[in-house]
């Protein structure tokens, strides 16, 4: 069961003019599912896009690069469930470019127009030509009101849809933030959001969207881990269709710029946090937040060490406060001159450890206490500087075992 997560109701996501959602099932890899999706994007959107950092990135992946780097400007993206299109070579290629050009054909657009994306089994063929023969059907149930079942439809071992909606007004006009994403296992940063689509009626200077898209995923995708493993597919992908009618937001140093930043980050963090509280298995949502490190990046170098400790998240299902391994993981982060005398740890508001050893008031009752919860936060004090950053994660459970050794089952 997801950790205090269940699906926005759809009357409750929003439509952004400028995007319609299609929907279908081609029998990508199972019959009687909803596993193909286009989104359409009218003439003039902006799109910024970042992807993973896995050197053994999948197919789609190096197409829409490839695509991005021409700049013809994007006006749809097809998304299959199922497949991952990863590990497959040339063909992969093939195949991921000859669904660009199914969708063009029927769209009157260039290949390089459109953006491919797909998650599923790793290694296997795509049915590419089940993909093309879905399409009609998918583009006939284009809907600007579709983000819902387009939610569900890029799912693959979620058990909830993960969707979201803002809004806020700019010089006068309403600005609708809008976002779907999915994932719950093979999740890290790097990127961390297995697949994430974002889109707003902001009017935003299109030189400013790869910047944004970075800056987004930043600090929500990547401040998320499941399981510590960075996929082959992760895609997030933000776009502006210029619709709502407020002067173009060109820096994001005025109080508009900083009001639509403020709405598409909450809304990214939404999506991200969804993926942990939907992360395979998980029984509970755990913060890890670092303080008064020398610099931001080994605050982050210590939360990873914590959130991806094995034993810390077997810790955590069993709501155990072995809490000694949450120091081991501190020690073994690779900060060569930290002092572990200047270490403060703290579960939720339990001071359990001070200068690097057991606080003497600190009783294994309100260590108990707290790891029975279903949200839990660790704080751990580095006595370094000032530097912090925090990364969301969950406990390991028996049912993660078991999701993943039958996945392709």
């Amino acid at each position: 069961m997801p950790v205090n997560l269940v699906a926005t109701p759809a009357a409750e996501l929003f439509a952004v003019p400028g995007v319609r959602w299609g929907i279908t099932e081609a029998g990508v890899r199972k019959a009687h599912r909803k596993d193909l999706a286009v989104m359409l994007l009218d003439e003039g959107s902006a799109v910024g896009a970042v992807f993973t950092q896995n050197r053994f990135c999948a197919a789609p992946v190096q197409v829409c690069r490839e695509h991005l780097a021409q700049g013809f400007g994007v006006r749809a993206m097809v998304i299959n469930t199922g497949n991952a299109n990863a590990g497959t070579g040339e063909d992969g290629l093939v195949r991921a470019r000859s669904t660009c050009i199914a969708l063009a054909r029927l769209l009157e657009l260039a290949p390089e127009q459109v953006l491919p994306f797909s998650t599923g089994v790793i290694m296997e063929p795509l049915p590419s030509d089940r993909i093309a023969a879905g399409l009609p059907q998918a583009l006939d149930a284009a809907l600007e009101d579709n983000w819902a079942n387009a939610a569900q439809a890029i799912m693959t071992t979620d058990t909830v849809p993960k969707a979201f909606s803002r809004r806020v007004v700019l010089g006068g006009h309403t600005v609708t933030v809008t976002g779907i994403s999915k994932g719950a296992g093979m999740i890290r940063p790097n990127m961390a959001t297995m697949l994430g689509f974002l889109a707003t009626d902001a009017c935003i200077a299109p030189a400013l969207m790869a910047d944004l898209a970075h800056d987004l995923a930043e600090a929500s995708f990547n401040r998320v881990t499941v399981d510590g493993d960075t996929s082959t597919n992760d895609s997030f992908v933000v776009v502006a269709t210029h619709k709502a009618g407020h002067a173009p937001i060109t820096a994001w140093d005025s109080a508009d710029g900083q009001a639509l930043k403020a709405a598409l980050m909450e809304v990214s963090r939404l999506l991200a946090q969804a993926i942990v509280r939907d992360g395979e298995g998980a029984t509970k949502f755990i913060t890890v937040r670092v303080e008064g490190g020398k610099s931001g990046a080994e605050c982050r170098q210590v939360a990873y060490a914590i959130a991806h400790s094995p034993l810390v998240k077997t810790a955590f299902f069993a709501s155990d406060p072995n809490l000694g391994r949450i120091l081991a993981a501190v020690g073994y982060a690779g900060i060569a001159d930290l002092d572990q005398s200047r270490i403060d740890l703290y579960l939720d508001d339990v001071l359990v450890a001070q200068q690097g050893g057991r606080y003497p008031g600190y009783a294994e009752a309100d260590g108990a206490r707290v790891m029975q919860q279903s949200e839990i936060t660790v704080r751990v004090l580095l006595g370094r500087g000032q530097a912090s950053d925090t990364v969301w994660t969950c406990d390991f459970s028996y049912d993660y075992v078991k999701i993943n050794a039958d996945y392709r089952s």
